[in-house]
């Protein structure tokens, strides 16, 4: 069981901004402006401080991310992911070899670490355990991990022809074809809708951000490679989100996922705003895909709950409730 000490920095790091891993994540979320919608360049979100990450390093310039106590410095895959394609944006915008240099380190690093599952598939594995509500048991993998990796492959055979990164993110695909249950990481519900679950539990929890942002790996796959299959999960789990957001929306706030439990779990300020950014880039990713303006028209309601301070103030106890309820 986590220590008080543990709690104490999680609550410092969601309530009051303290130090702890939770600061890498917890970047100010930004769209880039710069990012194109129909072939592959600089990615959706700018990660501009994540590429100049002040934390730990490798020997080898790899970020480590420090949990501290019996966890201490670990590679996270996704962390790593968001920092080479922080530095890849800078590159575009700057043409500095620096962070060329970093971006391309990175995506080597992702191609060697791709190791396989119990079930024979390729994905980025934490080798730590993690404290959900279930404790996920190193090694454990993640829709997450999976999507932002591709993202980092695909670019880095785009910038350097070499066709070990694309054959890399093509291992990495095949997770997203594969259900739960057959070692991959995508999860179809009573009602045909298609979620890529970026914590592999039973049941399901559907975090949002992080369906989200598997979701754009899906769809840099697709760009890079044109292949139908990708085009058609990409369009399903367009789909899935249209038909799931309103269960997202508190009426003051958004959810952070579908935990099943009696107390919701709220999305603290950080995943709310992270939220309605990555919203505002659906909308601009999916165009003729849909038919309305659902992903902007949500976007804008879940904005227009920050204005208050009592949502705010209500979503932070719910918040609160939550963790001490349930973790």
């Amino acid at each position: 069981m986590p220590s008080l000490r543990y709690y104490r920095r999680i609550f410092s790091a969601y309530l009051v901004g303290g130090k702890s891993h939770l600061t890498f994540w917890h970047e100010t979320p930004a769209a880039n402006p710069n990012a194109s919608v129909t072939e592959l360049g600089e990615y959706y979100m700018l990660f501009a401080e994540k590429a100049d990450y002040a934390g730990a390093y490798d020997l080898s310039g790899i970020p480590q991310l420090d949990y501290h106590g019996h966890i201490g410095l670990q590679y996270n895959p996704i962390a790593i992911a968001q920092y080479g394609l922080g530095n890849y944006n800078l590159y575009r915008r700057t043409a500095d070899p620096a962070r060329r240099k970093k971006f391309l380190l990175i995506a080597d690093w992702l191609r060697d670490h791709l190791e396989p599952n119990a079930h024979g598939l390729a994905v980025w594995h934490h080798h730590f355990n993690w404290e959900y509500r279930d404790t996920l048991k190193a090694p454990w993998y993640s829709a997450l991990a999976q999507g932002q990796g591709i993202s980092v492959l695909v670019r880095a055979w785009k910038e350097s022809g070499e066709a070990r990164y694309l054959e890399a993110a093509q291992r990495a695909m095949e997770s997203f074809r594969k259900s739960v249950t057959e070692g991959g990481v995508a999860f179809t519900d009573d009602a045909g809708d298609l979620w890529f679950e970026e914590y592999i539990v039973s049941p399901p929890t559907h975090i949002l951000n992080g369906f989200i942002w598997a979701t754009w790996g899906v769809y840099d796959y697709f760009l890079a490679t044109k292949e139908k299959f990708a085009q058609d999960l990409f369009a399903r789990a367009v789909q899935t989100m249209l038909h799931n957001l309103d269960h997202f929306d508190l009426g003051f706030w958004s959810l952070y996922e579908q935990s099943g439990t009696r107390l919701p779990m709220v999305a603290s300020n950080f995943y709310h705003q992270l939220h309605i950014v990555q919203l505002r880039i659906m909308h601009r990713l999916t165009g003729a895909l849909t038919e309305n303006d659902k992903f902007a028209e949500v976007a804008d309601r879940w904005e227009l709950y920050t204005q208050s301070r009592a949502n705010r103030v209500r979503a932070l106890m719910y918040k609160a409730a939550f963790k001490l309820c349930y973790y």
